[in-house]
């Protein structure tokens, strides 16, 4: 599962763009217990929503020529520039060229062979945020793509992603793990987008899930503040609660309560 302890290829960022920030520190203050903080005067309005004191993502006021509200997920690179060339080399594009960022570390924004934008961050001095698997915090990502195959194929050669199908109610469900892992290093999933009507709607994009207490209490809280239910609450055997939503300004995100951890069989 995805921890703190980053290894290249694993997510270590999320950010999100929003047309107000002050808005969307209030809808997430609430619903997760964030609180914003700027990152200075030089960051550009940039800044960081802190939980319990520890950076659980970042964000930004964006304009509609950057792009929908939306929130993107950054991956570890050792080397930003290396990451950006086989990106371009494999098929997809750079949309955001690697750059310095005050010495915090190299990131940039690339676009995978069905256009999902996604983050490369390679650390210096942030090695990326200080809380996941909590409450409030980023526990699990998915890619919804037209191409399963080719979407592994791309992750394969840019971030050294390895698949594995595991069997799930209904069919099988096609894991990601940092190349060299294996089950305990699982972090997302790859779902084919015609498979799920909902998220067909806005196109292939990737969706981050945040663990939450109560998976029901946080949908009806998310509704009082203004954001939307995308697919109601359910139950998944084995994995947990889960629902999807979209903030105020029709961000889309995914919340779920866990299931506890299975017993090992020997």
């Amino acid at each position: 599962m995805l921890t703190t302890r980053f290894v290249n290829g694993a997510p270590n960022w999320l950010d999100i763009g929003t047309p107000d920030i002050d808005g969307a520190n209030s809808f997430y203050g609430d619903l997760f217990g964030w609180r914003f903080q700027s990152a200075g005067p030089d960051a550009g309005g940039y800044g960081f929503f802190q939980l319990s004191g520890r950076t659980a993502a970042g964000g930004m006021q964006t304009t509609p020529e950057q792009g929908p509200p939306s929130w993107t997920v950054y991956f570890q690179s050792a080397d930003a520039e290396a990451t950006a060339k086989a990106a371009e080399q494999s098929g997809g594009s750079v949309l955001m060229r690697p750059m310095d960022v005050m010495g915090e570390g190299h990131m940039a924004v690339l676009a995978d062979t069905a256009g999902v934008p996604f983050g490369i961050w390679q650390p210096g001095r942030t090695k990326g945020i200080e809380v996941a698997g909590d409450p409030g915090s980023l526990c699990w990502v998915e890619l919804y793509t037209p191409d399963i195959a080719r979407a592994a194929a791309f992750y394969r050669q840019v971030l050294g992603w390895e698949t594995e199908g595991v069997p799930f109610p209904g069919g099988t469900y096609t894991c990601i793990n940092p190349e060299g892992g294996g089950r305990d290093d699982m972090f997302g999933g790859l779902v084919p987008l015609a498979d799920d009507p909902t998220e067909a709607e806005v196109g292939a994009h990737f969706l981050p899930y945040f663990e939450v207490a109560d998976t029901d209490a946080t949908v009806s809280q998310a509704q009082e503040l203004g954001g939307s239910v995308q697919v109601p609450a359910a139950d998944i055997e084995g994995v947990g609660r889960i629902a999807r939503l979209a903030d105020p300004y029709g961000a889309r995100f995914a919340v779920i309560k866990s299931a506890p951890p299975q017993p090992q069989q020997s």
